[in-house]
C-alpha cells in the first residue's frame, strides 16, 4: 500500500515529525516524547556507504539501547527491500520509516550532493576501503536516490537535540556518540 505524502518545505522538519510513521505505525514524534530517538536517513541500499552504516548501527546497537534511545532508520526503499538489507545486517524489526520521494530527507535540511560530495576523491578513497577492504561491496544497483545525502539527527520531545549531515557521501558518524548528554545508561 503506497503511502500518501504530502510535499513539505525544506526544513521544515516539524511538518514532517507529525508525519512520519514507523514500519510499525508508530508516530516518529511520539516516540520522541517516550524516549530519545536516533533517526539515520540512509543513502540508497545499492550504495557502500549505506551498507557500512547498517554494519556500523548493527555493531552499536546494543549501545544505542542502553543508552535509552530508539533506532529510527529512513530509507528510500520498499519495505521488503529494506527489510531484506536490515536482516542481512542484523537489524531485523528495527524501526524504520519509507520514503521513496526524499521530502523527509527534505524536510530535515539534507540536500542532493554535488559531483564532489559524491564522485570526489574522498569519496573513491573511502569506498575503497569500505567496498573491497572492508567487504561491503561496490554499488551495482541503485536502489533509491543516488544523489540524495544522508543525515543523523537525535530528537527528544520533537526538538533536534544534535545532529550529523554528512559533508562528503563516505562521512562516517560518531552514532553512539551523538547521543551523549540527552541518554544515560540504564542500569
Amino acid at each position: 500500500m503506497a503511502l500518501k505524502m504530502l510535499p513539505m518545505p525544506q526544513s521544515d522538519y516539524l511538518t514532517a515529525l507529525d508525519q512520519m510513521k514507523t514500519n510499525s505505525g508508530d508516530s516518529v514524534k511520539e516516540v520522541s516524547y517516550k524516549q530519545p530517538v536516533l533517526l539515520v536517513f540512509l543513502r540508497h541500499f545499492g550504495c557502500t556507504f549505506c551498507r557500512e552504516a547498517l554494519k556500523d548501527l548493527a555493531d552499536r546497537i546494543e549501545e544505542i539501547n542502553r543508552l535509552g534511545a530508539k533506532l529510527v532508520l529512513v530509507h528510500m526503499s520498499d519495505m521488503k527491500t529494506a527489510e531484506e538489507y536490515f536482516g542481512k545486517y542484523k537489524l531485523t524489526g528495527v524501526a524504520n520509516v519509507m520514503d521513496p520521494n526524499c521530502l523527509y530527507y527534505q524536510a530535515f535540511g539534507l540536500t542532493k550532493g554535488t559531483a564532489r560530495q559524491l564522485f570526489g576523491l574522498h569519496s573513491w578513497i573511502r569506498g575503497f576501503q569500505a567496498g573491497v577492504i572492508d567487504g561491503h561491496g561496490v554499488g551495482t544497483k541503485q536502489l533509491g536516490d543516488g544523489f540524495q545525502m544522508p543525515g543523523v539527527f537525535v530528537l527528544q520531545q520533537g526538538k533536534i537535540l544534535n545532529k550529523f549531515v554528512h559533508k562528503m557521501a563516505g562521512d562516517r558518524p560518531a552514532y553512539v556518540d551523538l547521543l551523549a548528554g540527552c541518554c544515560k545508561v540504564k542500569a
